[in-house]
């Protein structure tokens, strides 16, 4: 049994996430994280709301909020949105949490006295009107790459280009709208990743297949233009971990707070405190996660992130863990992902453009988006999700191939047989080839869930599906019942049992349908299927069983759309 440590990128808190964010980061880590946890391993699963910086504070300011009140709010909507998608969090925390302020002044702390934090005095974008400097989306302008009018200080979110506030043409504040804006002198800390460049490309070059778009990405902010560059930890904010380090306070860092982007990560460690503590147990009982001189030298840790999240955990997350010269767990393996777009479109939070998550599970259950967002995940390239993509992958794959094979067996078997597992003969050659070829077909979707292949993988799990169909088209029981009672026992039989090895292998796929055949086949036995002809034998003559409710039902055409329509790209 292995450890497996994974985390998911932090949803900012700024409002409810779209399905473009959901298959980013938290969706294939949970199909991973269950997936480990079914073939025995030991999983911590953590994820949190990310709650500083500038969108938690506007997003406040704009729900007419106090922030950090907005923020707990949004907590539990964004935990109820996960549950909701039955995202399988060992702990679902937040960066606000007293454990994240500890460790991240800790962290600080530790790098100061290694001499990679320098004191950096700057000029910034400050409004009279508003009192305060503007940092980062406090300020909207002009983009001087593509022109777009509503730029802000940090990123065009229509070119993408990173930018910094004083790079926007005729630039005003995101708070009062203010163009009378100046330049003034502020001091603030910049970690000096600089100093830890060759480390750090060592530590990148020594890691052996991670996708190409993660290195891709890495090793472009290393080697390119100047290479890695010091970086600022500090804004002048209300909202945010204060810069202290842990001790006393940071002479000429009153009223300064962290960088979000230096907090964010270290919450993953700090989230597992929270969990720890949230279940009685002692520090030891995280630290065995995150610190290789109490046990987490044997433990793999994975994270799950979007494309542009890349930097900060490959480049900027282990510059603080490296630097602080403790012997904090780095990652082994970063999947990442690319974009998905809506519909001719991008989504955008910011501009309320796509279909969100609380909209999608007022639609439909889970399970049909779970399915199409993770078979049609964007990983090598980006993908787009069109509701007639989607109304003919939950038609095809959900409804005519898993829930049509369910329904047929267990609805032939109650009128032929009764309620129960039937008695019969021998299997023949098909059913022994059936179990060969399962097997066979087993092996590979394993081995791409193990190299986290998402695509590839429901692709494998749909192939499986398939045999069953195929196999239950050439058997045809409802004929061989009429020559050979015996014969149509034995293949209904087999087609109950593989009911049940359905549902072991579609849970971390569509875990509420996985759960709803095994209820109906009355059977709590989840033991992966290591050898198909054992697994195929395992529901016994006589054993209990019900026809399940409807899997999944057809989505009409008159549905796609409406749906089309009401969600053309405004969020209201």
């Amino acid at each position: 049994m292995a450890r497996v440590l994974i985390t998911s990128a932090l949803p900012y808190i700024n409002g409810i996430k779209h399905l473009g964010n959901l298959v980013g980061s938290q969706l294939p880590s949970d199909l991973y994280a269950r997936y480990m946890r079914a073939r025995g391993h030991e999983v911590m699963f953590i994820c949190a709301t990310d709650e500083h910086g500038t969108p938690a504070e506007l997003a406040a300011a704009k729900a007419g909020k106090p922030v950090a009140e907005y923020c707990a709010e949004m907590h539990a909507v964004q935990a109820g949105l996960a549950r909701g998608f039955r995202l399988s969090f060992d702990h679902f925390g937040r960066s606000s949490s007293p454990q994240n302020h500890r460790l991240t002044q800790h962290l600080a702390g530790r790098l100061r006295a290694a001499g990679l934090i320098a004191e950096v005095s700057e000029k910034q974008v400050y409004s009279p009107a508003d009192g305060r400097f503007l940092p980062d989306r406090y300020i909207e302008g002009t983009c001087p790459n593509c022109g777009y009018e509503r730029a802000r200080g940090d990123q065009c979110e229509e070119c993408t280009k990173q930018l910094d506030p004083t790079d926007l043409i005729n630039p005003r504040s995101a708070i009062s709208g203010s163009t009378d804006l100046e330049v003034r002198e502020t001091k603030h800390l910049y970690l000096r990743q600089s100093a830890l460049r060759d480390r750090i490309d060592a530590w990148i070059d020594s890691q052996t297949g991670w996708p190409v778009l993660t290195t891709s990405i890495a090793r472009k902010w290393l080697h390119d233009g100047d290479g890695l560059q010091d970086r600022g930890i500090t804004r002048d904010l209300d909202w945010g971990i204060p810069v202290r380090d842990g001790t006393d306070d940071w002479p000429g860092m009153e009223g300064k707070v962290f960088y979000v982007w230096f907090d964010a990560p270290i919450e993953y460690i700090s989230a597992t405190a929270e969990w720890a503590e949230a279940n009685g147990l002692p520090d030891a009982a995280w630290r065995r996660w995150w610190r290789t001189d109490e046990g987490a030298d044997d433990v793999r840790y994975v994270q799950f992130m979007g494309k542009d999240n890349v930097p900060f955990h490959t480049l900027s997350f282990p510059a603080t863990l490296m630097g602080s010269g403790e012997p904090w767990k780095l990652v082994d393996y970063i999947k990442s992902f690319n974009y998905l777009n809506y519909d001719g479109g991008q989504f955008s939070t910011s501009l309320g453009r796509g279909v969100f998550m609380d909209q999608a599970l007022a639609i439909l259950p889970s399970d049909y988006w779970r399915w199409w967002l993770l078979s049609h995940a964007p990983e090598s390239s980006d993908s787009e999700f069109t509701w007639e993509n989607f109304q003919a992958s939950v038609n095809k794959d959900l409804a005519d191939v898993l829930g049509n094979f369910v329904s047929r067996v267990s609805k032939f078997c109650l009128s032929k047989f009764g309620p129960a597992v039937p008695d019969g003969g021998e299997w023949g050659d098909r059913e022994t080839a059936l179990a060969a070829e399962i097997n066979r077909r087993l092996r590979v979707h394993e081995g791409c869930m193990e190299a986290m292949e998402v695509r590839k993988s429901a692709a494998e799990l749909r192939a499986i599906w398939v045999l069953g169909n195929e196999y239950l088209q050439e058997a045809a029981p409802w004929s061989v019942f009429k020559s050979d009672p015996a014969a149509a026992a034995m293949q209904i039989r087999l087609g109950l049992n593989l009911v049940r090895l359905y549902a072991v292998i579609s849970r971390p796929f569509i875990p509420d349908a996985a759960a709803a055949m095994m209820a109906a086949l009355g059977c709590d036995d989840w033991s992966w299927p290591e050898d198909a002809s054992a697994a195929l034998r395992l529901l016994e003559p006589g054993h209990g069983f019900s026809v399940p409710d409807m899997l999944f039902r057809k989505i009409t055409d008159a549905e796609r759309d409406d749906w089309a329509q009401r969600f053309s790209g405004t969020r209201g």
